[in-house]
């Protein structure tokens, strides 16, 4: 069949602990097919460079020789300014996941994206999709299990239309269809936010804010929060040096033999009930 070339796509994809090593090479084929090429394993169970995967690969062995290995997702997407996963499920306390079209925008805005898969068996578990600022869902009819390789395929090729031109004339977007509003300028590593959810973390336990039994669920709310703004390096800076006066202040009058009813004026967190999901 005639075949049209592709641009590459400037774009990591990032298979989460991946359990068969033919998955593994028919994902590095499908994302040959659409001009991927980064390819990144986290925690493999499997020889993902086994003749099986080979032999699933085709063409594309080059891509498993290349990938590149992490023992976390969170090393994974350090240097990212974009991390999108990819889920199925619904999770009260984590942003809804969004159709592909509202997605590619960002991906063409991004100076490193990376496209997240999760097992086989189970997909991304919510400590996961904590790290990514955007989840994304493929639509499917009422069975929505795809193969891995397939996943990586319908999702490289959606995100493959933002290298396109756009077709000149009227359109007709619904709601769900219009892209989300994230600021056209380089947005903070993911590395960079990550330090600012632990900081902020710090803080909220030092002035009783929340507690250790509510802080996980509590930093989600702030996550959707703050993802959603898209911050950018300085504005993550900023906010870092607001914790930072925080708890320095916070620190001297605890010096100074204060009690802490004397120091704790800041309004409590909202009242929301914590989901019982698997983290």
């Amino acid at each position: 069949m005639p075949s049209v070339t592709v641009p590459n796509l400037n774009l990591a994809v990032v298979l989460v602990s991946p359990k068969t090593s033919g998955n593994v090479g028919a994902a590095a084929r499908a994302m040959l097919n659409m001009g991927a090429s980064d390819l990144r394993i986290v925690a493999p169970r499997c020889d993902y460079k086994d003749s099986a995967s080979r032999a699933m690969a085709v063409h594309a062995a080059s891509l498993l020789d290349s990938a590149k290995i992490y023992a976390t997702l969170k090393e994974a997407v350090a240097e990212c300014d974009l991390v999108v996963g990819t889920s199925a499920r619904i999770r009260a306390d984590l942003a809804p996941p969004q159709h592909p079209a509202q997605v590619r925008p960002l991906v063409l805005a991004a100076q490193s994206a990376a496209l997240v898969f999760g097992p086989e068996e189970s997909g991304l578990n919510n400590a996961d999709l904590e790290l990514c600022r955007v989840t994304m869902l493929v639509p499917t009819a009422a069975y929505a299990s795809l193969n891995l390789a397939q996943a990586v395929l319908l999702t490289c090729y959606e995100f493959l239309q933002a290298e396109r031109p756009r077709v000149a004339g009227p359109t007709t977007l619904t709601e769900e269809d219009t892209p989300l509003a994230f600021p056209s300028r380089k947005t903070a590593l993911s590395s960079e936010m990550e330090g600012l959810y632990s900081h902020l973390r710090e803080v909220m336990m030092l002035t009783g804010y929340t507690d250790a039994v509510r802080a996980r669920h509590t930093l989600r709310l702030w996550r959707v929060a703050l993802d959603r703004g898209a911050l950018s390096s300085a504005e993550v800076r900023l906010a870092r040096g607001l914790l930072r006066q925080v708890q320095w202040k916070v620190g001297r009058v605890q010096a100074e033999g204060a009690e802490p009813e004397e120091v704790q004026d800041a309004p409590t967190e909202p009242q929301t009930e914590t989901p019982q999901s698997s983290s």
